[in-house]
């Protein structure tokens, strides 16, 4: 029977058994809808709120701050949005970075569209922020930074606290997706100056469809779904109950297990890295060595192609990406190895594997060995590396 190793975590993970066994209920006996006046309904209103306040609680804030939205993609929206339409009397003027998820990059073009003007800050050859650039670029009419708290693709972890920091001493809102990094980082809002925080229930082996926005008390953002008085008048619609409930469970196991799981998946990273590195020529790993996400890997190969050796892989029965998820069918090199400086050549034989806590050292040793075969395979049919061999003779 072929081995099958999923390392692809970062796109999505696997449902829990306790969540889903959490969410049954609400499919069927308590399927109440929690706007409704008789008590059953009322429970289901108490179940969210009570989902609400342990989020609350994980970020180091009141429930009455989280808001429930359809996933990460969706608070990126809402919280770019409603900030530009809430405070474009102070100014126009957004800053993020180049290396953001496209939720955020597509949501500053379609603002770049209706007047703003969004500066896009430098990463390092590591993917950390360039602190200094982001200070010179705030301006009077600065209303907004949006910085990922950690990279979905090359797995490095922003200096958060210190764009706080920078923000507060501005009097500029600070957004962060972090999306990838909760559940897998000890986040505190108040500690790191974030004034709102967008995360997902799927990268935390919750159910899709389900995410929040934490936004502080305070800030005067308008609705961003226009209809019902759910999420106290700012977000419309019948709340996904089961999805919440989905959520608030697997947040509850994440932190409960979050010291542990992510010492396990930094060992299990370090070793496989470690591996590649010494047995694989001409590969480097992408992001910052100690500064990245537990269970992140991104390592290019030079002289392959990246589709071809994910395809390979999947004949391996190894589940990995070039990148995001949400970018799988484009054929361009990822625009983060870019903006740290990888050349197109490079950036293209890439390979984003992201572990999860049910991987093991034998799992890599499978992966590993493949990836060797593989990557030998493919630089034998490549012109480009045959003659790189005969120029190093």
């Amino acid at each position: 029977m072929r081995k099958f190793v999923y390392l692809d975590h970062a796109a999505t993970t696997p449902a829990r058994p306790e969540v889903v066994e959490a969410m049954l209920p609400y499919f069927t006996e308590k399927f109440w809808n929690p706007s409704s006046v008789y008590s059953p309904a009322a429970e289901n209103k108490q179940a969210i709120d009570q989902c609400r306040d342990l989020i609350g609680k994980t970020l180091g804030t009141e429930g009455k701050n989280i808001y429930f939205t359809a996933g990460g993609s969706e608070s990126d929206n809402w919280a770019l949005k409603a900030a530009a339409e809430a405070y474009e009397t102070k100014g126009k003027h957004i800053i993020t970075s180049k290396i953001e998820h496209h939720a955020i990059l597509h949501t500053c073009d379609y603002l770049e569209s209706r007047g703003f003007e969004i500066t896009y800050i430098d990463v390092d050859e590591n993917g950390i922020l360039k602190l200094d650039q982001l200070e010179e670029a705030i301006r009077p009419d600065t209303i907004l930074i949006s910085i990922m708290f950690a990279n979905n693709e090359i797995g490095t972890i922003q200096p958060v606290k210190e764009i706080g920091e920078i923000a507060r001493k501005h009097g500029v809102i600070f957004h962060t997706d972090a999306v990838q990094a909760y559940g897998q980082i000890p986040i505190n809002v108040d500690e790191y100056g974030i004034d709102m925080l967008s995360a997902s229930g799927h990268k935390l082996n919750g159910p899709k469809g389900i995410g929040f926005l934490y936004i502080r008390k305070g800030l005067k953002l308008r609705s961003f779904i226009h209809g019902g008085a759910q999420e106290r008048k700012r977000r419309a619609g019948t709340e996904n109950v089961s999805g919440i409930i989905g959520l608030g469970k697997a947040v509850e196991i994440a932190f409960d297990t979050m010291e542990e799981r992510t010492s396990k998946e930094r060992e299990v990273r370090d070793y496989a890295i470690d591996r590649i590195l010494a047995e694989i020529p001409y590969c480097r790993l992408n992001g910052d060595r100690r500064k990245r996400l537990p269970n992140n890997i991104n390592i290019s190969f030079q002289f392959i192609e990246g589709e071809s050796l994910l395809i390979m892989l999947d004949m391996a029965g190894i589940c990995a990406s070039s990148g995001s998820a949400c970018t799988s069918g484009s054929l361009d090199p990822s625009h983060v190895l870019l903006a740290i400086g990888l050349p197109h050549e490079i950036a293209h034989g890439s390979l984003r594997m992201t572990l999860g806590e049910e991987t093991t050292k034998e799992d890599m040793d499978y992966v590993i060995d493949k990836l060797k075969e593989i990557v030998d395979k493919l630089r034998s049919m490549s012109p480009l590396y045959e003659d790189f061999v005969k120029q190093s003779r």
